[in-house]
């Protein structure tokens, strides 16, 4: 459907890759846990794909192989408006001018539940994984059990607003630096952030030792008492 075609448009929304093509269609990519690109020089022939590969795409004198992604689609453009529709604002497409931050509030205070899990709501927000799930709740002093309907407007504007700055940051150091002291350094993993991957360790802020549980099949790392 979209062999020999060319690759016109590369954008993502959150966790997902829209690949625009020549003819119109459109490859939809989600990584997932598992997937992974593989990008390669070549001179005269290409060498044969090995391994599981979902999709190659090969340039004048480079390829790029893709392995193990969750989703891997050839979709047409009423599938991609439906599929955008249904996404939540990405903090890294924020337009001061558009409403995204006000999308975000709304959904948020909308819903009873946790607000720990509507950061992993991919329809809520887009993009947050993880590591900023539990180091932006930290940063704001909130719970993750708290239910979205019971934060108050500047609360979840917050959450938005601390977003934006460290994915951003995120991008243009390649690294998830959450301690703002750190940004122009170059920390070691261990200590580019306060609560993930710390469990049993001493809050930065407080002292106390880090928690952790599981929230819907996921590692969340909080402080109870900072968090409380």
């Amino acid at each position: 459907m979209i062999s020999g075609f060319q690759l016109k448009l590369a954008r993502a929304i959150g966790k997902q890759l829209f690949l625009e093509f020549s003819n119109g269609l459109t490859l939809r990519i989600h990584l997932g846990i598992y997937g992974k690109w593989a990008f390669r020089a070549y001179d005269e022939a290409l060498p044969e794909p090995f391994g599981q590969v979902r999709a190659r795409f090969i340039g004048v004198d480079h390829f790029a192989d893709l392995r193990g992604p969750t989703v891997c689609e050839v979709i047409d453009k009423a599938a991609v408006k439906a599929i955008e529709n249904r996404l939540g604002p990405d903090p890294l497409n924020a337009n001061p001018k558009s409403r995204e931050s006000n999308r975000f509030i709304e959904r948020v205070q909308r819903s009873k539940t946790p607000i720990g899990l509507l950061l992993m709501n991919q329809e809520v927000i887009s993009g947050i994984g993880n590591v900023y799930r539990a180091e932006i709740l930290f940063r704001a002093g909130i719970s993750p059990h708290r239910p979205g309907n019971e934060l108050s407007v500047e609360q979840i504007n917050a959450i938005w607003e601390d977003s934006v700055d460290l994915m951003k940051v995120g991008v243009a150091t390649g690294f998830m630096i959450t301690r703002d002291e750190l940004r122009k350094k170059k920390p070691t993993k261990a200590e580019r952030n306060f609560v993930y991957k710390r469990e049993g360790l001493p809050c930065r802020a407080c002292g106390t030792n880090i928690s952790i549980e599981i929230m819907a099949t996921r590692k969340l790392y909080w402080c109870v008492k900072c968090q409380s």
